[in-house]
């Protein structure tokens, strides 16, 4: 974005935004209800400009001297509002957690049990659950397992009513993140408004973990949430009851979505530095971190009723090779080239480096922190920046995993631009549908064209010479 740009006043910019999220969830529901090709084709439109709209409004905000970070809290529960009440966007991964808790409910276990074979190929919950999943257990931990069958339980069976209840359960795991995110930045000597901004108030978070009701929210909330407190119990000397409390939320975090040991490596490392930085320092303290996660976990599992299959189920996002994950790259050029059984034989190999590569990645980047060449919370990104991508399966949304801790992170000046533009590509890639879009992809174009003329009068509008002044709201 060109640096001569006018700067536009924050309130301005938060209503743009807000306007642009209403348009997309009117276009959305217009999207569920309407049966014309045109109508869905002009809702397809609407909704590429909401989309734009925010990201617009987003990364204009970023431009300007950034108002305090309760002004930034209360424009992400405004831009909120609206997806709370919004179908399911950009994925329909929350049917999935509807069919596996209601199998959980039924007495059997999703992680062994996929939905068609648990409920029936004609039940209601498994006819939306998308194609690739149907007939793949749970790769989910047991403490969300049993979030999953309460909701079930508590919904009977009302898609409407559970969709609504795990919404609520990620706005629970977004207000973790809201809290932890802050207090991630004084630890790392980082500026608030920045990391609220960055790390909380990016569309990623407003797509994915709101309107797309992903369980990210709980892992990424616990996991920053432990990691904020077991930090700041490690600042002055060790305090064992916040460095406790805080590796039990980690291990809890890991029990939704594996990768959240990530930070629990981070924890360790850090405890290590504080209690000297020698080899045996870092020995001991990961060895004290794998008998955390192996109690707790064992602790969960047996009192959720779950079992331990969830640890035999953790490679089934693996089963559907994901076209954004750069190891499957030379698989699908070589299958282009050689054919399908290539495809996968050079994908499994495109894996096995991938697995390689991240550890010995990882394991520099936890000496680095060990020696004091990089800070806890900028480690806790890296880590989970190379688990993302040089992992077998990459989603947009996770890209939330390595962003959010590097926004509380001391960021050089040339990141921050740069991960503004990547959260603004992943933020558009996917259509908010999340359909099946062949044979309707001059439709998907369309739209697309529709929405960034619209979004660049809009920009036009919002950055005319009259916007130049700003008025920054008080600090908190």
């Amino acid at each position: 974005m060109d640096p001569h740009t006018p700067l536009v006043p924050p309130d301005r910019l938060r209503w743009t935004g807000f306007g642009g999220v209403a348009l997309l969830t009117a276009a959305a529901w217009v999207g569920v209800v309407a049966s014309s090709s045109g109508v869905v084709a002009s809702a397809l439109a609407a909704g590429a400009a909401g989309i734009g709209l925010l990201v617009l409004s987003w990364a204009l905000l970023g431009r300007a001297p950034l108002p305090s970070p309760s002004w930034l809290l209360r424009t992400l529960a405004l831009w909120c509002g609206p997806l709370l009440v919004a179908p399911p966007l950009f994925s329909g991964d929350v049917f999935s957690y509807l069919a596996q808790g209601e199998i959980a409910a039924r007495g059997l276990d999703p992680n062994a049990v996929g939905p068609a074979t648990g409920l029936g190929a004609a039940s209601e919950v498994v006819g939306r659950v998308g194609s690739y999943w149907r007939d793949t257990p749970s790769p989910y931990g047991p403490l969300f397992g049993a979030v999953e069958r309460v909701v079930a339980e508590v919904s009977a069976g009302d898609p409407v009513a559970g969709v609504l209840l795990h919404r609520l359960v990620c706005l629970l795991g977004l207000v973790l993140i809201g809290w932890a995110v802050p207090r991630l930045a004084a630890v790392a000597g980082a500026s608030r408004r920045t990391a609220l901004w960055l790390g909380v108030l990016n569309p990623l978070v407003l797509w994915h973990l709101v309107g797309g009701a992903h369980n990210d929210s709980v892992m990424l909330g616990l996991m920053l949430a432990g990691t904020a407190v077991a930090l700041e119990g490690l600042r002055e000397r060790v305090e064992w009851w916040p460095v406790g409390a805080g590796v039990v939320l980690i291990c809890s975090a890991a029990l939704v979505k594996l990768p959240a040991l990530a930070a629990l490596a981070v924890v360790g490392t850090a405890l290590a530095r504080r209690r000297g930085g020698s080899l045996c320092d870092f020995l001991l303290a990961g060895l004290g971190m794998v008998l955390a996660f192996a109690v707790v976990s064992a602790s969960v599992s047996m009192s959720t009723g779950l079992g331990f299959g969830w640890v035999r189920a953790l490679g089934t996002p693996g089963r559907v090779n994901s076209w954004l994950a750069p190891t499957n790259w030379f698989g699908f050029l070589t299958g282009g080239l050689f054919g399908a059984r290539a495809t996968q034989a050079m994908i499994g190999v495109g894996k096995a480096i991938g697995f390689a590569m991240t550890l010995c990645g990882v394991g520099a980047v936890l000496v680095g922190q060990l020696r004091g060449r990089v800070g806890a919370v900028a480690s806790t990104g890296a880590v989970l920046g190379l688990v993302v991508v040089l992992g077998p399966v990459v989603q947009p949304w996770y890209a939330l995993w390595a962003v959010v801790p590097l926004a509380a992170s001391r960021l050089p000046g040339r990141a921050v631009p740069w991960s503004v533009a990547s959260v603004a590509v992943f933020a558009v890639v996917v259509p908010p549908s999340a359909g099946d879009f062949t044979g309707r992809v001059g439709s998907l174009v369309a739209g697309y064209a529709i929405g960034a003329v619209v979004v660049w009068a809009a920009f036009l509008l919002l950055t005319r010479p009259a916007a130049v002044r700003v008025a920054v709201p008080a600090r908190a």
